[in-house]
């Protein structure tokens, strides 16, 4: 079989596992926050894969790849992105759909930061404008061979700058102007909100977990590459370590070892090891991984100190760790980096490249909450908040059966209060009211 079929072949199923990974950040998303709010965060998933995917094919591939003198962004292929030329042995197409996946995972960071409060119709124009113009401009910085952060020599394989940080960063800058949850911060304390599905969350890791290794292995875009093999293993021990070292810290420092923290923490290890998979040795990926896992936690803290609500971890699983990842590359490079070969040359174009795509995100993420702001509105009501989004925007709850029971043991409580008997003597009435 030649070259060119074994690579289609491999890319396109690369490019499934990728475009499947947002079936990870529905169920993780819709675990992670309350039971009346999870319909709309699924929704808002389905804006990634349908208004983000065309946004990004029709503009945001031509910003991205196409030709362009300043090394800003690209001024071709707007429209029809498959008369890309490329360089190696892969049909465009294939390309394109495995670039697709890249620019909707990037938006789907900012679904989990800003949900529970953010006006559907906001939340669509966010996709549109994220996919088209914020994500295409600064990844062509750095991926397209004409870019201003290429020409310098900044290494980043499979996105932990080009997709995490800048997804975090613009996160940030749109959780913030949104705002909190009513009631999250009452009185100057954090208030926890229950999570609504704990091992629907951890399925939701799970399948990111799985998709990852088509996120990493799949930038090869060569079946026959003799990295392949590594780049997915040090993807697999990265995301072991920062799970680990999550799941150790919180067991001896609480004396409970939170979930929550684990799969941000194994979250952490994939997205700080993506950017160096392809450059790094095996027990770097795991120390990569290790400090990962701790960064999230400390992290997660900083972003709740400064009153700035995250329902999901993103800014701190993708942003922090985006940016730690991008440094560790001029860190463990095994040939430019400052601790495995004693140059400080890759790591100063790192530090500049990822300072670039922090501030360029999160500019362009309050860009886009004005946006919102002045034309449909950024937030959601207070009696859609309060109501939940599921039925406000959407008609219909999660869970109708735990509706039902909660009916049901309201109608019992009700009764007690006003008979005096016993919910133990009522079972009948029970019966009746099911």
């Amino acid at each position: 079989m030649e070259a060119i079929h074994v690579n289609t072949i491999w890319v396109v199923m690369a490019a499934a596992m990728v475009l499947f990974m947002e079936g990870g950040f529905s169920l993780l998303e819709a675990g992670l926050v309350r039971t009346k709010n999870a319909v709309n965060v699924t929704m808002k998933i389905f804006v990634d894969l349908t208004v983000g995917a065309l946004a990004f094919w029709a503009i945001g591939f031509g910003l991205m790849f196409g030709d362009g003198a300043t090394g800003w962004f690209g001024t071709s292929l707007f429209g029809a992105p498959q008369n890309i030329q490329l360089s190696i042995d892969l049909p465009p197409a294939a390309y394109v759909l495995f670039q697709i996946g890249f620019a909707i995972a990037c938006v789907s960071i900012i679904s989990g930061a800003v949900a529970e409060r953010m006006n559907f119709k906001a939340y669509v124009i966010t996709a549109a404008l994220v996919t088209m113009l914020l994500y295409p401009i600064s990844g062509h910085w750095i991926w397209n061979a004409e870019g201003w952060l290429a020409q310098m020599g900044m290494k980043d394989f499979a996105g932990s700058a080009v997709i995490h940080a800048l997804g975090g960063s613009a996160a940030l800058g749109l959780a913030w102007k949104l705002g909190p949850r009513r009631g999250r911060y009452a009185d100057g304390s954090v208030n926890v909100f229950a999570p609504s599905n704990i091992p629907l969350a951890s399925c939701g890791v799970f399948v990111l977990w799985f998709g990852w290794f088509g996120f990493n292995a799949g930038s090869t875009l060569n079946a026959a590459d003799a990295m392949l093999s590594d780049i997915a293993l040090n993807t697999m021990l990265g995301a072991a370590a920062g799970g680990m070292s999550s799941m150790l810290y919180t067991m001896f420092r609480y004396g409970k070892t939170d979930p929550s923290m684990t799969m941000n923490g194994a979250l952490s290890g994939l997205v700080a090891v993506t950017a160096g998979c392809a450059f790094i040795t095996q027990w770097s990926a795991i120390v990569i991984g290790l400090v990962a896992g701790l960064i999230v936690i400390a992290a997660t803290l900083l972003i709740d100190r400064i009153q700035v609500d995250d329902p999901v971890g993103a800014v701190a699983v993708h942003g922090f760790n985006g940016i730690f990842g991008t440094i560790a590359v001029g860190l463990f490079d095994k040939e430019a980096g400052l601790f495995t070969a004693g140059q400080s040359g890759l790591l100063l174009v790192q530090l500049i490249g990822i300072t670039a795509i922090c501030v360029w995100g999160f500019v362009g993420g309050l860009a886009i909450a004005y946006i919102c702001k002045i034309t449909v509105g950024l937030r959601a009501s207070q009696s859609d908040e309060e109501e939940g989004l599921d039925m406000a925007y959407h008609g219909i709850p999660a869970y109708n059966e735990l509706d039902r029971f909660s009916e049901t043991t309201k109608a019992l409580y009700d009764f007690e209060m006003s008979t005096g008997v016993s919910i133990k003597e009522t079972v009948a009435f029970k019966d009746q009211v099911s």
